[in-house]
């Protein structure tokens, strides 16, 4: 069980810590309001390294269903494990989204436009083209998967197929960290680069059931795009990953 317990707890650290520094820029009377995409981008990535960093040894740190899928998709993770690790996965994103709004509450209070709020819990396309959006995610998912993939290869070779800890050890907490800087930098402005369902399925619940003051509804329309398009960036990272180890074997 410990492993799962790591993927909610890593899920969460993501969550409290990225989900936090959207909330402290777009959130009225906080010292950093306003500060912008580049510390958006920069908090998100160090929000990954620390998640990674605290739950690498005891679950492998996915903390994303669309690694764990990615992983699975390669023959590297036991399909059996894959439910209860999302499932895990969500219930951190969404007590993570919790404590955020907790955290936030006053100033949550004070703040009027209702699409800064949901911003705090969920993304949006900066445009709404569904094509586009889901192709965003899908891309932005790729480069993550395969990045990853690619750092946990190494650590490959002293595993045993399908251990609990496949996955990201801790020395890969930093390359992944600058992955997901590089991807909100280049990448994110389309969509937000939810580039993880559960980062974005999770708090879009919460923001659904909490109390919230003048609040925006929940945009379920768009709901599916940062949860399928990840899941086809992920397969397709696992292809070209499949592609790289055959021809490097």
């Amino acid at each position: 069980m410990i492993e799962y317990f790591g993927e909610f707890l890593g899920t969460f650290i993501l969550i409290l810590l990225g989900n936090g520094v959207v909330a402290s820029v777009n959130l009225d009377k906080t010292h950093s309001h306003a500060s912008g995409w580049i510390v958006i981008t920069a908090g998100w990535g160090m929000a990954v390294f620390v998640a990674v960093l605290a739950t690498a040894d005891i679950s492998g740190a996915h903390i994303n269903p669309a690694v764990t899928l990615g992983l699975a998709f390669s023959g590297l993770f036991e399909w059996v494990k894959v439910v209860p690790f999302i499932l895990a996965q969500m219930l951190g994103a969404m007590l993570g989204a919790f404590v955020v709004y907790v955290f936030f509450k006053n100033h949550f209070k004070i703040t009027t436009a209702k699409g800064v709020k949901k911003a705090c819990f969920c993304t949006s396309p900066a445009i709404r083209d569904f094509k586009n959006n889901f192709f965003s995610e899908t891309v932005g998912t790729f480069v993550l998967v395969l990045a990853v993939l690619l750092i946990t290869m190494p650590q490959l070779q002293y595993e045993s197929l399908g251990s609990s800890k496949v996955g990201l050890g801790s020395l890969g907490a930093l390359p992944v960290a600058l992955v997901v800087f590089s991807l909100g930098l280049s990448l994110g402005g389309t969509t937000g680069y939810a580039i993880n369902p559960a980062r974005d399925l999770g708090p879009r619940i919460v923001h659904a059931l909490i109390p919230l003051k003048n609040k925006d509804n929940s945009d379920w329309q768009y709901s599916w795009i940062p949860v399928l398009g990840p899941v086809a960036g992920a397969a397709l990272a696992s292809l070209v990953h499949y592609f790289i180890t055959c021809n490097c074997a």
